[in-house]
């Protein structure tokens, strides 16, 4: 009874008094407060970055997206016609020459013509140092688009812009084109574009309407993959002014070069160039 008594008649205060104390003395969480702070301050430095690395591929992506409408259709099986300012010209295919021989080129960057028996690697390959353009006009007959650019006039964001629309891309290629008269050039074969700006929606339309499509170029079908080409060692540009000696546009293809196949061509040979009048670089 009289341990009940004092139970019972304990003040109402000291009880409140005694359970305040007890919350008190368990302390602010600190800790598990910076560390929550903490992950989401990573998680939104980690949102950022990738919105930021991703923000070129997705601005890619609606570029692709508002140019497909230029991509070739039974009934319109060449939508470049409809591009302001692509130039077009037909070329023989299937035309090569060695290695060591050096074509007299038409345009400039060439886009049609005879060629490296051996082509570049065009399966979304961004070359950092400009490639001998007859590997290159090879490269087209297979159905690739070249983006060339001057790298004088073209680097940083602007060098990016062009780099995501290569990149991974098959029947795709890009590469500097020193001494360019224009700081963008795109060719497919029998077909260039020559450009200012990297956000200029026709590269994207020159794209979808001219890559691997089977209406525009000799060899469909042939494949971009060039497990013999030295991608990080490619045969180097070479800007002189092709000589006497020269192979002219309606060359008819070396003796001892290769068909696709490993195979002499079937054209034969014809008598090398006399003429020096030939364009300036390629």
């Amino acid at each position: 009874m009289a341990n009940g008594a004092t139970k019972k008649n304990t003040p109402k205060k000291v009880v409140k008094a005694t359970r305040s104390s007890v919350v008190s003395k368990k302390g602010v969480p600190w800790g598990t407060i910076i560390a929550v702070v903490g992950v989401i301050a990573l998680a939104g430095a980690v949102l950022g970055y990738y919105l930021v690395q991703s923000a070129p591929k997705r601005d890619q992506k609606a570029r692709e997206e508002a140019a497909a409408a230029f991509a070739p259709t039974k009934d319109n099986p060449d939508p470049s016609a409809k591009i302001e300012g692509v130039i077009k010209k037909d070329y023989k295919g299937t035309v090569h020459v060695l290695p060591t021989e050096r074509v007299a080129y038409d345009q400039t960057p060439a886009f049609g013509g005879p060629h490296d028996q051996s082509w570049a690697a065009c399966t979304g390959v961004v070359y950092p140092k400009a490639v001998r353009t007859e590997n290159m006009v090879h490269g087209l007959e297979h159905g690739a688009v070249w983006i060339a650019y001057n790298p004088d006039q073209v680097s940083g964001d602007a060098l990016k812009a062009l780099e995501v629309r290569v990149q991974g891309k098959p029947f795709t290629m890009l590469s500097p084109y020193p001494g360019l008269d224009k700081p963008i050039s795109l060719q497919s074969w029998g077909h260039q574009l020559k450009l200012d700006k990297t956000d200029d929606a026709r590269i994207d339309q020159f794209v979808a309407a001219l890559r691997s499509n089977p209406n525009t170029y000799p060899e469909v079908g042939a494949t971009c993959d060039n497990p013999q080409f030295d991608i990080d060692n490619p045969p180097p540009f070479d800007p002189s002014k092709p000589g006497p000696d020269a192979k002219p546009m309606d060359y008819a293809g070396s003796q001892g070069a290769q068909g696709e196949n490993g195979q002499p061509p079937s054209s034969p040979a014809a008598p090398p160039a006399t003429s020096s009048s030939a364009p300036a670089g390629q």
